[in-house]
């Protein structure tokens, strides 16, 4: 198993956080489309031309997801090898797909993913749901939803997709009412009635661990990040309940090269059983849910 560490431009990344206009002007320029026109080829071909496996780079974040892009490579089919490219941010592993700078990620959700796509005129598709992270809120001060008290702060992610996911799970427990038909483009402006007034503050999805370690009554986070202050989902106040998998951790390419045979091979790893009987285990501890039948 090969890994690398993944730094791209500043420049890239300023655009890609701000969603700034200005990025229209650039984008055929920044957007790859001549490794976008080689990359299914290059990948395919590799292998026929070197006599060497044909190496498919994944761009992953944090554990498990990164875990999920090893055993993969552990049990892809011949001729093939999955190579971990670590990133260090929610912005670069987009930009690296869309670049044609790896081949795939395994980062995100698809409303995420969609919302990239808006902003930067990108092709990227979600192939595969993997898993669903349990997401909820956690509390420094409470210990169930009971005890929650008027005026508290409420710390939510800062990107729209996942602002709009943690106001749906207050929503759905009655703590406050959205704009009806919002759905995902929902914001604190949507909010219409806020019985406990409260005070919503956006921050980095990142930096939601850090809001809790800071006092904050009620703090939304993913599995993955409130484990930096050793909290499980068991710990959390209350908990989202998303059934169809709305926001399932995604394997995502490029349109291009979704129909690539190593694509494909590429998708037949993440939904092996080796897969299955991993997520299995974190299932166990509350975790996460699969989000796929073995080899489906």
């Amino acid at each position: 198993m090969f890994k690398k560490s993944l730094l791209l431009g500043s420049t890239a990344l300023l655009l890609a956080a701000c969603g700034d206009a200005a990025t229209d002007d650039t984008s055929e320029e920044n957007t790859g489309v001549e490794e976008e026109e080689t990359t299914e080829e290059t990948i395919d071909d590799t292998a026929e031309d070197s006599g060497e496996d044909v190496v498919i780079e994944v761009a992953s974040h944090l554990p498990p997801m990164t875990d999920v892009v090893e055993i993969a490579d552990e049990v892809i089919e011949d001729g093939y090898t999955v190579e971990l490219v670590e990133v260090s941010d929610n912005i670069q592993y987009n930009e690296a797909v869309l670049n044609g700078e790896v081949d795939a990620s395994f980062a995100q959700h698809e409303p995420f993913m969609e919302m990239f796509n808006a902003e930067r005129e990108g092709n990227l598709v979600a192939i595969q749901p993997i898993y669903n992270a349990i997401v909820g809120f956690y509390s420094p001060v409470y210990d169930s939803i009971d005890d929650i008290e008027e005026g508290a702060e409420v710390a939510i992610p800062s990107d729209p997709t996942n602002e709009a996911r943690a106001l749906m799970i207050l929503a759905d427990y009655d703590l406050i009412t959205l704009t009806e038909g919002v759905g995902f483009d929902a914001t604190v402006d949507d909010v219409q009635e806020n019985p406990y007034d409260f005070t919503f503050t956006t921050i980095d999805l990142l930096n939601l661990s850090s809001a809790y370690q800071d006092g904050v009554e009620l703090v939304f986070n993913y599995p993955t990040y409130i484990e930096a202050v050793d909290l499980t989902p068991e710990d959390a106040v209350f908990l989202e309940d998303d059934q169809g998998f709305t926001f399932a951790q995604q394997l995502v390419v490029r349109e291009d090269n979704q129909d690539s045979d190593a694509i494909q091979a590429l998708h037949a790893a993440f939904t092996s059983q080796e897969v299955y009987d991993f997520l299995e285990e974190l299932a166990e501890n509350g975790h996460l849910e699969p989000a796929f039948e073995v080899n489906e």
